[in-house]
């Protein structure tokens, strides 16, 4: 363990309305990492896990988002966990390292001896502790989080080579064409502060190069469209592949559950494998109930303390209910998330779906996807239901995504309702 004089700061980074497009329609309504996970916000997992590292001082959120969007989250989030947390919005971007570079100054204001940088859109069991443990043995300037994945999907990500006995970084390539390794980049990292250097000597030489690069009017116009500017600085291609190799960088494998929530469909996925984590970590959060008195709990199921679920309705596995939703009698819920203020009325079923805010599902109407395991990757794997839509009675909804405020009277499958 470190010194009590040490002291570390996170980073998490949120991204912003332009990125998150590939959430909608969910994303209309509320920034996707304030969108709830086994009924606590995305973002609300990786701040809670950076909690627990010891000597952490301060936990910056950097992203795009207006600060009125993240104000009240984050005054509730600094209270809930006795914890200092500070919304940061970029002007413009600086890639993923140079968003970091540009508020350094704030970053380094209680002197800090590590910085832990994470992307908000991971789902994983976030083990801090044990990567600056393993960062402080190493010695270098940064570790990455790693998993191992299958051949097949490792070019979705950034692959990486690591040396097996010292665990050094020797080669990293963001999304090859090529196979290069089954261990990817989890998008977790804790670095010294050494990394801002690093940042700088990527800008000091792309300062430097265009200074120095002679060439006709017409040659510096086809160079300029094609070149980055001197503060945009991306972790990977910038600072990772070169760095590797240098004994600067090392990993530390993961051996627990990965995935990036990057559409709808993983969110109800990454929300299910945060509820499992719960049996460990927050038992107190799970239901319990076997239809004597309350409804009866199948597997891992969160229900808000407001929400009203009726003795006969059957819960789980992997549900999540939100705040004032009301489940009535013979309601079934699979593998779905319920959000504020849903009614899923009496012997209606919902399974493999997301049920927006404010939406109403009628008496013996189903909500489903087409196949009994759903495909959370696929666009249309799992049905979503955007903000104020209404099910009638009887209607059958199947694989599809229903933008907000619409009304099904009759039944659907494999459709886009806008």
């Amino acid at each position: 363990m470190g010194s009590s004089e040490e002291r570390v700061v996170a980073v998490i980074m949120v991204g912003g309305p332009t990125k998150g497009t590939r959430f909608r329609p969910l994303s209309l309504d509320i920034p996707k990492p304030l969108f709830p996970l086994a009924g606590q916000p995305m973002v609300h997992h990786p701040i809670s896990a950076c909690k627990k590292i010891p000597n952490l001082t301060q936990i910056y959120l950097v992203g795009f988002y207006e600060e009125r969007e993240f104000a009240l989250y984050v005054s509730s989030i600094s209270n809930e966990l006795k914890v200092s947390v500070r919304y940061l919005r970029e002007d413009k971007p600086h890639g993923s390292a140079g968003g970091l570079f540009n508020f350094r100054d704030l970053i380094m204001e209680d002197n800090p001896s590590h910085i832990f940088l994470l992307n908000c859109d991971v789902c994983c069991s976030f083990p801090l502790t044990e990567m600056l443990e393993a960062h402080r043995a190493y010695g270098g300037m940064g570790t990455i989080l790693v998993i191992k994945v299958s051949a097949e999907s490792a070019s979705q990500f950034g692959e990486l080579v690591a040396d097996p006995d010292t665990n050094e970084l020797l080669h990293y390539t963001e999304k090859p064409e090529t196979f290069v390794s089954d261990r990817i980049n989890c998008g977790v990292y804790v670095f010294t502060p050494e990394i801002f250097t690093a940042i700088q000597g990527v800008s000091s030489q792309r300062k430097d190069r265009a200074n120095l690069r002679r060439v006709s009017s017409f040659e510096a116009l086809q160079f300029s469209t094609r070149s980055l500017p001197t503060d945009y600085v991306r972790l990977d291609q910038d600072i990772l592949s070169p760095l590797a190799g240098k004994k600067q960088l090392y990993t530390y494998e993961t051996m627990d559950f990965w995935e990036q929530i990057k559409t709808p469909g993983m969110s109800l996925k990454c929300s299910g494998l945060y509820l499992a984590q719960f049996q460990f970590t927050s038992p107190h959060l799970l239901a319990g109930g076997d239809g004597s008195k309350s409804a009866t709990i199948e597997g891992d199921v969160y229900i808000h303390p407001s929400a009203k679920v009726h003795p006969t309705a059957k819960i789980g596995p992997n549900v999540s209910i939100s705040a004032n939703a009301r489940i009535g009698p013979g309601a079934r819920l699979i593998r779905c998330i319920i959000l504020d203020n849903v009614e899923v009325m009496e012997n209606a079923v919902v399974i493999y779906s997301i049920v927006g805010w404010n939406s109403s599902i009628g008496r013996w109407s189903r909500v489903q996807a087409s196949c009994a395991e759903g495909d959370y990757n696929a666009k249309l794997g799992v049905t979503i239901l955007g903000e104020g839509v209404t099910v009638e009675d009887e209607v059958v909804v199947i694989n599809s995504i229903v933008l907000p405020y619409k009304t099904l009277d009759v039944s659907v499958q494999d459709e886009i309702i806008l």
